[in-house]
This record gives structure tokens, C-alpha cells and sequence, in this order.
């Protein structure tokens, strides 16, 4: 293994030998730049201000860095992480569930609004190791004691730029007064405007100043504007979909009601489409992202607030159903794709009227070509856009005590469904979402529901 390789091998960090073997399982074979560049200074317990783009491999970062020094059999709350949305919140902590596997009886709770207080306050009498959460409802709770911060170690602040952009500096700065001094601070940010500045010099201590942004390798996307008429504008849509789609694909649009109607017009088509919107409460938002994230829809159709937060790996394209009135949202709409030096595809569908958005797009990125391309008739054969995957809804989570492997061993016990053809489970505090290649529908929803788990019997249905 020649030197630039070992360098990034999680071996040569004095990582747990739990997290190292889970670490192995989950397929982490390597550490990503902001990783190599900020763990060892994690683990030493050093204040970290890190700037990496969202896709990068930062939250395994500070995931591994809080949870080497954890102790599961202290009942406090030893850290605590802030983020920007209740979707990043999730995400950051189903991948905290994920890293601490290898170490039993760690407990991970999420506090967002759009929940019920009550919940939350049960879950808190139980004193979770780690609460992600956002600043609005935490604050809250702070406010009523039912959060105790004074057995914290490490506070984090994930994509504080974001927090500073949707409003949340007065919150932030209500919470760091009820953190104890003694702590370490990691603070994450796409960007560093001065505010973060501030803020890292009022919270932090000596940080270690990290900065991957530079060397990153460029994200591979070739990116193609369609001319269209306000009449033809969901056909055509339709049409670069089956052209440049692939089997994950994010449709913008700018407004809700937009958004609301092309999903409506792709599912009468056939296309496993769904709307992501703020018109949707917390459960219906959680079961639109876990069907886009583990393939059972082909197409997420979004607005730019909805959108914020969402973290799906692996989105062959994006597609502007309209073009953004500033060019930095079309930025960071087309950063969706093309993560991880992958090779992406952004299309944008344009009327005469929105050329003038499209010049200011191309001014404020003077090294990118935005191609016009006509529209090929897509070819005949295996429909990319159809999803292999089918997501069940069961009728328990984590208040009934399943787990992701109480559900795969219901699944697969006595010649039931194939281990390779269950993919993604997620749990929630009172249901829980599990993907199964098509054709193994049936068998597992006789599985799940003829079978007892954890000593009783749970329904389970197709999540349409």
C-alpha cells in the first residue's frame, strides 16, 4: 500500500476497536479528504472549524470523533449536534445509529419541531448519549429544563452557515449560554462568512482551521438547457426525464403549487413521482424522503426550501422544471448530483422569457458550458425510471424496541426473502419503512406479518 493510501486507512486512527470492526461492515474502506484531515484531531479532542462541501463525508467525521470518547454507561447527554432542518437532523442521526453499532446500548434521539413536545419529553426522561436536533425546538426545551447539558463533551454545529442564512443566530446564541466551557466545540460550514468567524472565536477554543474546498475534485456535471413553451413545459419535462433521468432524479420547481402539479402530471404518465413541499406534515415529509432514498420512487419533485437539507446519495440528475431567479440557487440545486467525484447530469427547461436567468446563471459560472441540446427520443427498452424497489410500512419503530435487524431476520427466517433483495430500513419512533425488490412483495409481507417480532405481531402494508 504505497503512502498517500495509508494515510487514509481508518487503521492508523486510535479509533475504538468497536467502531473500527462496524466500520469495516459498512463498507468504509477509506477515509474521505475532510476525514483524513480532521479525525486526528477529533480524537484528540481539539476544537475543529472545518469548511467541506455537503456530500463530503463530514457527518461520519464528527460521528466518529464524539463517539470514540463516549461512555455508554454514563446516563447523560454527552453531545449534543445542531443542524439546520429537521431532514438533516434525521439523516445525521440515522448515520450516528449506523457508526455506533458496534457499541451496545447507545441511545440517539432526535428533537425537532413538527413533533409533539410530549414525545419528546418521555424520550428525554430516558437521557439519550446524543441528541441531533434543531436550534428552535432545542432552545425550547432548554427553556423548560427538560434538557440537561452539564455531562456535555462535544457540541457541534453542522452547516452552521445554513443556520446563520435560515435566521437561527439569536437561538444559537441562547443555547451556547446553557453548554458548559468545558467542552469541545466542532463547528462545519460550506462557506465561512464573517459571521462564522464570530461565532468560532466567542465558542471556540484554539480550533484547528480545516479547508478541503480547494482540493475536492470537481463535481463531473454536464449541464443542458432545453428551450420550451409555457403550453409544452410538462411534456417536455416528461420527455428529458426518459431522455437524461436515471434511477434517482430531483425535479425543482419554484413553488409549491408547481411542485404539487407536475407530480400530479408525472404520475398520470406512470412515473413514480413524489412531491416534497411545505405543505406536508413531519410523517408525510419522512415517508416521501425514505421512498426517494431507498429507491422506491424514480422522481422527487421539490422546491428550494423542502429541498433544504436533503441528503440522498448517489442522484444521477436534476432537473430545473424552472429556472431559479438566482443563480446561486441554481448552484446549489445541481450540486445535488455529481457527489464524490461522481458524474452527474443537469438539465434546465427554459422559455424565452427566463433567458435572461439563464445569462445571469452563465455569468456567475464563467467556466462551465450550459450546452442547448434538443430533446432525443429515449430508447426503447429497460425503463430507467421505474423503480426495483417497493417500500413496506410496518406498524411499530423504536418505541416498540425494533431494530434494523429484528425486521431482516422476520424477513428472512425459514426460506423467506432473499437477504440481497431487502435493501434500506428505516425506523421511526412508531413505524417503520423497508425496501424489497419487486417481485419479493408478497413474500414479505407475509413474512412480517404472520411472524412474531420482539413477541408480537405488527401489520404491514405497501407504502404508496
Amino acid at each position: 500500500m504505497d503512502a498517500v493510501s495509508n494515510t487514509r486507512d481508518f487503521s492508523t486512527l486510535n479509533l475504538n476497536p468497536a467502531l473500527l470492526g462496524n466500520l469495516k461492515d459498512l463498507g468504509y474502506l477509506e477515509m474521505t479528504l475532510v476525514q483524513a484531515e480532521s479525525l486526528p484531531c477529533l480524537i484528540e479532542g481539539v476544537d475543529v472549524l472545518a469548511r467541506a462541501k455537503t456530500g463530503s463525508g463530514k457527518t461520519a467525521a464528527f460521528g466518529l470523533g464524539l463517539l470514540n470518547k463516549l461512555d455508554a454507561s454514563s446516563f447523560n447527554t454527552q453531545a449534543l449536534i445542531l443542524c439546520p432542518t429537521r431532514e438533516l437532523a434525521d439523516q445525521v442521526a440515522r448515520e450516528i445509529r449506523r457508526l455506533a453499532r458496534g457499541i451496545p446500548n447507545i441511545k440517539v434521539l432526535t428533537i425537532c419541531g413538527g413533533s409533539p413536545l410530549r414525545s419528546q419529553l418521555a424520550s428525554l426522561q430516558r437521557s439519550p448519549h446524543i441528541i441531533v436536533g434543531t436550534p428552535g425546538r432545542i432552545l425550547k426545551h432548554l427553556g423548560k429544563q427538560t434538557i440537561d447539558l452539564d455531562g456535555l463533551q462535544t457540541l457541534v454545529l453542522d452547516e452552521a452557515d445554513r443556520m446563520l442564512d435560515m435566521g437561527f443566530e439569536d437561538e444559537l446564541n441562547a443555547i451556547l449560554s446553557h453548554v458548559p466551557p468545558e467542552r469541545q466545540t466542532l463547528l462545519f460550514s460550506a462557506t465561512y462568512p464573517d459571521a462564522i468567524a464570530d461565532i468560532s472565536a466567542r465558542v471556540q477554543r484554539n480550533p484547528k482551521l480545516i479547508d478541503v474546498t480547494d482540493d475536492e475534485q470537481p463535481a463531473l456535471i454536464a449541464q443542458t438547457w432545453c428551450s420550451v413553451t409555457r403550453e409544452n413545459r410538462n411534456a417536455e419535462l416528461l420527455r428529458v426525464l426518459r431522455a437524461w433521468g436515471g434511477e434517482l432524479n430531483l425535479v425543482f420547481c419554484n413553488t409549491k403549487i408547481d411542485c404539487a402539479d407536475v407530480a400530479a402530471y408525472l404520475k398520470s404518465q406512470g412515473i413514480v413521482a413524489l412531491a416534497l413541499h411545505g405543505d406536508l406534515d413531519q410523517v408525510q415529509r419522512n415517508q416521501v424522503l425514505v421512498r426517494f432514498s431507498n429507491r422506491s420512487a424514480s422522481v422527487l419533485i421539490a422546491t428550494d426550501v423542502a429541498a433544504r437539507g436533503l441528503d440522498v446519495k448517489d442522484i444521477d440528475a436534476v432537473f430545473n422544471y424552472e429556472l431559479p431567479p438566482q443563480a446561486d440557487t441554481y448552484i446549489h440545486r445541481i450540486g445535488r448530483t455529481a457527489r464524490a467525484g461522481q458524474q452527474g447530469v443537469a438539465v434546465s427547461l427554459v422559455e424565452e422569457r427566463e433567458l435572461w436567468r439563464l445569462a445571469e446563471i452563465e455569468k456567475a459560472l464563467p467556466d462551465a458550458v450550459i450546452l442547448q441540446r434538443g430533446i432525443p427520443d429515449a430508447e426503447r427498452g429497460d425503463d430507467k425510471l421505474a423503480p426495483k424497489m417497493t417500500t413496506l410500512q410496518i406498524g411499530g419503530g423504536r418505541k416498540n424496541k425494533l431494530r434494523p435487524g429484528d425486521l431482516l431476520g422476520a424477513l428472512t427466517a425459514d426460506g423467506g426473502v432473499p437477504g440481497k433483495s431487502v435493501g434500506s430500513i428505516d425506523l421511526f419512533d412508531t413505524s417503520a419503512y423497508v425496501a424489497v425488490e419487486n417481485a419479493q412483495v408478497a413474500k414479505a409481507l407475509k413474512q412480517l406479518t404472520t411472524r412474531p417480532i420482539k413477541g408480537r405481531k405488527f401489520r404491514a402494508r405497501v407504502q404508496k
